[in-house]
């Protein structure tokens, strides 16, 4: 966004008006109203500064928040607890349609020269999934440029929002998201990680412990994998819980081969085939929905890379793929 913003206020990143020029008044720096716009749509500037699709340390935007105030003339917000004033939500109503509209016109600016697909995964899935995809969509998109991000599902989901990836592949709660849409591919089995040597043969040995005391890793807590797997703990009525969190698959399996605990983990692709590890079924455990996000109505690539994504899904897991369609994908649901 800021290369966008570069390009249309100039090299110093100044928006002038024709009268404001004539009237000799300061022109308001456009950095200086994108950082309050962050602010401003995140609910202050710690929240902001975890939003902003590029580098930037919190002592400095509150910094340039100040010099926007001095520059306006008047206090835009109140710090704590955080409020816009009017003057506040005066601006924010100008400059919020342009800043939120920013990431469609980059993706028609991309569109027009060289398509550009941005994707948001597992490591895992980018590292020996994604590959065979990406492959496909060469033939239909010769000069196609990719851009891949790993990460997870609570990251994908505010890059989403942000404008910062066009596709997300996430787990999915069964109710659909109130800001994407969204298309289920498969139902994955969660499976419990224990190190090869390990003595338990069967899950169900830990719940019999109903506290159990062997540190518990996996992904972070929002995550819906552990949400489910929390839920399942508590219907069984045992209680175990998290020592670490790892921010991928690939982590939560090599913190278990090394001896720091047990690990919760969706069953393909897990890293299960790791010489000091074994994966151990979590029978009666709620499979996890896993899925594609995206946001608004497609263009033609990201709609094609849905199908690629589905077709190559239910070639590589049918026996848990999802008869969903892209043409009934779920819509976001209007929130009261």
């Amino acid at each position: 966004m800021g290369a966008l913003i570069n390009l249309i206020a100039g090299p110093e990143g100044r928006c002038f008006e024709g009268r404001a020029a004539e009237d000799g008044s300061t022109p308001m720096n456009v950095h200086h109203l994108e950082l309050f716009y962050y602010v401003a749509k995140h609910g202050g500037i710690s929240a902001a500064v975890r939003h902003i699709p590029y580098g930037i340390q919190q002592p400095a935007v509150s910094g340039q928040m100040a010099a926007l105030e001095d520059q306006a003339g008047v206090r835009l917000f109140e710090r704590t607890p955080f409020r816009l004033t009017t003057a506040g939500k005066k601006l924010f109503a100008h400059i919020e349609p342009f800043f939120a509209g920013l990431p469609g016109v980059a993706d028609k600016l991309r569109g027009e020269e060289r398509p550009e697909l941005r994707l948001g995964a597992s490591g895992l899935l980018l590292l020996h999934h994604i590959p065979t995809v990406t492959r496909r969509l060469r033939a239909q998109f010769p000069n196609l440029q990719l851009s891949m991000r790993s990460g997870y599902q609570t990251q994908f989901e505010t890059w989403l929002a942000d404008g910062v990836i066009d596709i997300a592949v996430v787990p999915i709660d069964e109710r659909p998201s109130a800001k994407f849409r969204q298309l289920r591919l498969t139902r994955v089995p969660l499976v419990l990680i224990v190190p090869r040597k390990s003595p338990i043969k069967t899950a169900a040995e830990l719940w019999k412990q109903k506290k159990v005391a062997v540190p518990l890793i996996g992904l972070p807590q929002a995550t819906s994998v552990m949400r489910s797997f929390q839920r399942d703990m508590k219907r069984l009525g045992a209680t175990w819980n998290q020592s670490i969190e790892a921010t991928s698959m690939e982590l939560v399996t090599s913190y278990v081969a090394a001896g720091e605990g047990y690990g919760v983990n969706l069953a393909p692709g897990t890293g299960a085939d790791h010489p000091e590890v074994r994966a151990l079924p979590l029978d009666g455990f709620k499979p996890i929905s896993v899925g594609l996000r995206w946001k608004g109505e497609p263009s033609e690539l990201v709609r094609s890379a849905l199908i690629e994504l589905q077709r190559y899904t239910r070639e590589t897991w049918p026996e848990w793929s999802i008869d969903d369609e892209l043409a009934t994908a779920k819509k976001p649901r209007k929130v009261r």
